[in-house]
């Protein structure tokens, strides 16, 4: 036998309305009177009509959080963590304030990141998290803009992490968005101090959003540090271009990629890789030379993910907070932490100095 809404009101001693509003979080209900419906709903087992639920209510319990490549551990540590919070933390399985979270894996197509918003629409989804770089490309971000711009007319938070704010923010609940420029700037910084000149970079996309703000802080540094030394490396635009190679975010990319820069430039003496997966090709391409790490080439990358610090040697690299912010993410979908000001937080970057990088045989 089906049990009804109208059970648990009975077996709680309250109305249905009472027990509707306690399931459904869209009323204040005195602490005993939600503990005593949701014993309730424990002891007689009922289950909330979702898809009717959904059609009364203006949205429904699904969370969607869209990311570029769930086996990379850059999204799958923030989707994780986003998703505990939005599965609530106490654990007891009770049907009360939980929402059900929907991973939607885009490959980093623009087109497949449309349509799962498109669908969450059409499931009038609670909220939607969206992770990692953005396209910059004027006509994706229009379309975007309208999309999360019908997303929150419907009810819908929006809620960015690790990308930066849309022009038109009015539909965002908030955007945390990584200092990639402060961290670029600060690792290249880094190997500067070590003695290092002729320094090649291992580009994410070209046109990511979180490629071009790392690679700005990479040129920051190397401007900044030009007059001083008097070199002329990363000061004109043909030494970026001839220092700087462009792939995805893989391990073959940095394998190969570094092998173009050694083939440009063989007296280069560091290498700086777009992320912690590229950067472990990078370490195989200086191998496969003959050269090691870090005495004849110091290699670095981005993100600090769980292995680098495991790498021999044991990786530098720039760690971003990426279980906090996922966290954060999913409490600001689920409105139990208030936005930030102005609906925007930067979120900073720490470099970790470790083995696979030292000063150049020349400094010794």
């Amino acid at each position: 036998m089906t049990v009804t809404l109208a059970d648990v009101a009975a077996r709680a001693r309250v109305s249905p309305a009472t027990v509707s509003r306690v399931l459904n979080g869209n009323y204040p209900v005195a602490a005993a009177t939600r503990e005593r419906v949701l014993r309730a709903v424990d002891e007689l087992d009922y289950v909330l009509n979702g898809p009717a639920s959904s059609l009364a209510a203006a949205t429904s319990d699904l969370v969607g959080i869209l990311v570029n490549d769930i086996a990379d551990p850059f999204f799958g540590i923030m989707a994780g963590a986003a998703q505990t919070e939005i599965g609530g933390q106490e654990g007891t399985g009770r049907a009360g304030g939980e929402k059900l979270a929907i991973v939607c894996n885009t490959g980093g197509s623009p087109e497949r990141e449309l349509t799962y918003l498109t669908l969450l629409q059409r499931q009038r989804a609670a909220a939607v998290i969206l992770t990692g770089g953005a396209l910059e490309d004027p006509r994706h971000t229009a379309a975007m803009t309208s999309k999360l711009a019908r997303l929150a007319d419907a009810g819908t938070r929006v809620v960015l992490c690790g990308r930066p704010p849309l022009a038109d923010s009015d539909a965002i609940v908030a955007a945390l968005a990584f200092d990639n420029r402060g961290g670029g700037r600060r690792l290249t910084e880094h190997l500067l101090a070590l003695g290092h000149r002729k320094i090649g970079y291992v580009a994410g996309p070209v046109e990511r959003t979180t490629t071009r703000h790392r690679l700005e802080g990479h040129w920051a540094a190397m401007a900044a540090a030009r007059p001083a030394g008097g070199w002329p490396a990363g000061g004109t635009s043909e030494e970026r271009e001839r220092l700087t190679v462009h792939g995805p975010y893989t391990r073959r990319s940095g394998y190969e990629a570094t092998l173009e820069l050694l083939r440009r430039a063989p007296d280069l003496t560091a290498v700086v890789a777009a992320n912690d997966t590229v950067a472990l090709g990078a370490c195989a391409a200086v191998r496969e030379q003959g050269l090691r790490i870090p005495q004849d080439v110091s290699v670095a990358g981005f993100d600090d993910l769980p292995f680098a610090v495991d790498a021999v040697p044991a990786l530098t690299t720039v760690r971003l907070p990426l279980y906090e912010a996922g966290a954060r993410a999913g409490r600001l979908a689920m409105g139990t932490e208030a936005p930030p000001p102005g609906g925007m937080a930067t979120i900073a970057a720490e470099l970790m100095a470790r083995a696979s990088t030292a000063p150049p045989r020349a400094a010794d």
